[in-house]
């Protein structure tokens, strides 16, 4: 089943991951999914899950690959919870690509909105009507109120709702426990906040298990009719050479952004990957052939990065292929708010109070270890940071562009989805060599 709102900050992820943990908690295994390019959230849904929490962004990958994609992550899973992005119909363009309802009806899925209620009573079945018309061809199974006042605005808010024919399949009660703090580019992800993190989705899961009614969620999952086709699988997508090289991945709290196909396609193209985590390790991982640095927040741990002058030093004389973005691009560059850096990319980083965020069609202009001239790549941009150079971009679209390239390095603010791009993976394995040989 689909997860979605009217807007952001209905309750969506409350939703989706208390219910993912409920339903873990009844014994079931749970695929979790994200429509959308976000980082933040499948951080959450992994916690509740026990697994993976895998996005689904048509935009990225391409609409031929979402049903692919999701058979994929949901093998051998009972039930999959897929949480929308944004409001429902909201997505890339005024057509809708790329929204919630989108992906819904690509899925065939039955959809769940998340309706936050607290300031309104009966005005809820008129907007609820709305959007079970508005598309023909996304099916609305039901609706969960949100931050309902007290047990009469529950019942007024359902007496007004049966006029619709949409069920009321939960009500939860306003409960600031479960409130999941932020800062600059949203929640803070899970795997900064620790035990905390997992008893937060424990709170969760039991919130969603009082107040949704399970029962009448998992009769309407096993609605969605048989998907046709069959998985995406990585070793399909690339070449496995036959060395067998070490690609050395960011990790740790500075570096928390990355996709798990990203993984999966390097290991099919025959890498060893090893994590590695920039604050707290000296030194690169042995036998070192490659480098990801992902995305994240560096600019919050800025003082830390610096402070590991070893394995930025490391780092700077690395002579394998480099992949970087965003957090990447600015753990390379010379500065990072007045922070020393490795110093690879020519120029200094600061952060500012403008938030850069939306998608591009991008296209290379240089040739790098991940792209040649010409190549036209899909990707997003999220960020509060901006880095001053000389440097020619790596790449450019319509009003922008970013980055740097060389042959050694590829480093943007773009994200990029590599099962969309299954050569970015297939290039940084191929032009991987031995420590003996970058001597």
């Amino acid at each position: 089943m689909v997860i979605a709102a009217p807007s952001s900050g209905s309750g969506k992820t409350t939703a989706a991951t208390g219910l993912i943990a409920a339903l873990r908690s009844r014994g079931l295994t749970v695929s979790p999914h994200k429509v959308g390019p976000d980082y933040i959230d499948p951080g959450y849904h992994a916690l509740a899950a026990g697994r993976p929490g895998r996005n689904l962004d048509p935009w990225l990958v391409g609409e031929e690959r979402i049903v692919p994609l999701f058979r994929h992550g949901a093998d051998g899973c009972d039930i999959a919870v897929v949480e929308g992005v944004m409001g429902m119909f909201d997505g890339r363009d005024e057509t809708g690509f790329a929204s919630t309802a989108h992906v819904a009806e690509l899925l065939a899925a039955p959809v769940v909105l998340v309706v936050d209620v607290a300031a309104q009573s009966r005005s809820v079945a008129a907007l609820v009507h709305g959007f079970a018309t508005f598309q023909p061809g996304v099916r609305l199974g039901g609706v969960v109120l949100n931050r309902v006042g007290s047990d009469r605005h529950a019942e007024l808010c359902r007496d007004a709702l049966e006029a619709t024919g949409v069920p009321v399949l939960g009500a939860i009660r306003r409960d600031d426990a479960v409130v999941t703090p932020s800062r600059h580019l949203g929640l803070i992800p899970a795997s900064e906040r620790g035990t905390e993190a997992v008893r937060a989705v424990e709170r969760l899961g039991e919130l969603i298990g009082k107040s949704c009614d399970l029962d009448a969620l998992l009769r309407l999952a096993h609605t969605a009719p048989p998907l046709p086709g069959t998985p995406w699988d990585p070793s399909e997508q690339v070449v496995s050479v036959a060395s067998g090289p070490v690609v050395a991945v960011a990790g740790g709290a500075a570096f928390t952004f990355g996709y798990a196909e990203h993984v999966e396609l390097l290991r099919a193209a025959g890498a060893d990957v090893a994590v590695f985590d920039p604050l707290r390790d000296e030194a690169l991982p042995d036998g070192t052939a490659a480098l990801v640095l992902g995305g994240g927040f560096p600019e919050v741990h800025a003082a830390e990065l610096a402070a590991n002058a070893p394995l930025r030093e490391q780092v700077a004389a690395f002579g394998g292929p480099i992949a970087a973005e965003c957090a990447g691009l600015l753990y390379l560059c010379e500065e990072l708010d007045g922070q020393t850096m490795c110093g690879r990319v020519p120029g200094r980083a600061t952060m500012t109070s403008r938030l850069t965020l939306g998608y591009r069609d991008a296209v290379a202009v240089a040739e790098s270890p991940l792209t040649r001239p010409g190549e036209r790549f899909h990707g997003h941009e999220f960020h509060r940071t901006t880095l001053t150079t000389d440097a020619p971009p790596l790449f450019r679209w319509q009003n922008g562009g970013d980055g740097y390239g060389d042959a050694r390095i590829a480093a943007s603010y773009l994200h990029l989805h590599w099962a969309g791009h299954p050569e970015a993976a297939q290039r940084l394995v191929s032009s991987s060599r031995s420590p003996s040989d970058l001597r």
